[in-house]
């Protein structure tokens, strides 16, 4: 398959990171313009694993590394949730010594290696003219090293975070936005049962957003944010006064996982770290669930108060994608093609304030998005904040 090119050359595509509803329509979306516009469309599988894992042989085995892609191949899959070209979160400039692959060995021995050449080399065998890669900012700010490596590189944002720079929306937010207010929901009724506060962890390590949209639509009563530090005291007093003025006793907190307590830092699982240098998080919701425990009598006329303690986890990330995450793929997809066409490159495809539009790749790690507090969250009453929707854009509290 090697330096095979039809009319206009060869669009090569990834997905990296974790994945998210969305994403197979935006392969879909990608490959079928791409076929109609004269393109090769190649697949590449786990993310940038799969870049670095190719065996520069004319009769090796590569068919675990990338797949050539068809308009029968995205159409089944394109309705579907997850990604079918598989993801990781291997970054290949920093691949631990274990983690490089059997036939680099030799070549790549010290603790921590840099296979950016090899990358290169790679997608130059298989004779690819531009890279689509979909991810956060993690997966993206290797796509900006390849892009200052002289690559042809167009990059789609990809995260339920919603905290890629540069854009609006990133592919998979509205997904998780709709499952966590379903699941809130569906959690009232245990809680109203039993009088009870519901405490619900949701993804979010630096950025609040799926936890402070939910609760604006009415999912919960307040909102726990990774951008202000909590004071749980405070959050007591609130969740026992909003049980008491609920005819069904019972009151519902929405906590980001990258959340900490006045005084304290994230919590993390254990030591185990990703590629990108990440430990797993996850516990604060544990933490938040203790500490209402202990503090609930105090603010209840000295009685006490069960606790629901919940991880949404990926049952916010999992399953087919929602109408926006349908719509908003095709659109990225559309619109990296276009950039192509016009042999435009080095360009994040965006939504910003309504219109889809594209931004210098770099925007990805020149900045951090995350949750402008004093414009959208009540740091004393611990909910969203806001005063007026007119002329905002549609996720309102996403915009830079």
């Amino acid at each position: 398959m090697a330096n095979v090119k039809k009319k206009k050359g060869v669009v090569a595509i990834l997905t990296g990171g974790g994945d998210v509803p969305g994403l197979n329509p935006a392969i879909r979306a990608i490959t079928i313009r791409a076929l109609r516009e004269g393109f090769k469309v190649i697949g590449i599988r786990r993310g940038w694993a799969g870049t670095m894992e190719i065996i520069r042989e004319k009769d090796a085995d590569n068919s675990d590394h990338y797949i050539v892609l068809t308009n029968e191949i995205v159409n089944k899959a394109g309705r579907t949730g997850g990604t079918f070209l598989h993801s990781t979160r291997t970054r290949p400039s920093t691949v631990p010594k274990a983690n490089v692959p059997l036939h680099l060995q030799d070549k790549y021995s010290d603790e921590i290696n840099d296979l950016t050449p090899e990358v290169i080399k790679n997608l130059d065998f298989l004779g690819v003219d531009y890279l689509i890669p979909l991810g956060g900012d993690d997966t993206l700010s290797y796509a900006v090293r390849l892009h200052n490596e002289g690559l042809k590189v167009v990059a789609i944002p990809k995260t339920m975070d919603n905290d890629v720079p540069g854009t609006d929306y990133c592919i998979g937010f509205s997904t998780c936005i709709t499952r966590t207010i379903n699941l809130a929901h569906t959690l009232r009724t245990s809680a109203g049962s039993h009088e009870r506060f519901a405490v619900l962890e949701v993804f979010g390590r630096y950025a609040g957003f799926t936890a402070l949209l939910p609760t604006l639509a009415g999912a919960a009563d307040r909102c726990v944010i990774p951008e202000h530090k909590l004071d749980i005291e405070r959050l007591a007093e609130l969740l026992v006064e909003d049980r008491s003025n609920n005819p069904s006793k019972y009151s519902v907190v929405l906590v980001s996982e990258g959340a900490s307590l006045s005084g304290g830092q994230m919590i993390f699982q254990n030591g185990d770290k990703d590629a990108f240098g990440h430990a797993k998080l996850g516990g604060i919701g544990d933490l938040i669930s203790a500490g209402l425990k202990r503090l609930a009598p105090k603010y209840n006329n000295g009685k006490p108060i069960s606790i629901i303690n919940q991880k949404l986890g990926y049952l916010v990330r999992c399953g087919d994608p929602d109408a926006n995450d349908s719509i908003v793929p095709t659109a990225y997809g559309t619109l990296a093609l276009d950039l192509i066409l016009q042999n435009i490159h080095g360009r994040l495809v965006v939504l910003h304030n309504g219109r889809y539009s594209n931004v210098p790749i770099d925007v990805v790690t020149e900045s951090q998005k995350v949750v402008n507090v004093e414009k959208f969250y009540d740091t004393d009453r611990l909910r969203p904040y806001y005063k007026s929707f007119e002329m905002q854009p549609m996720f309102i509290m996403t915009s830079e």
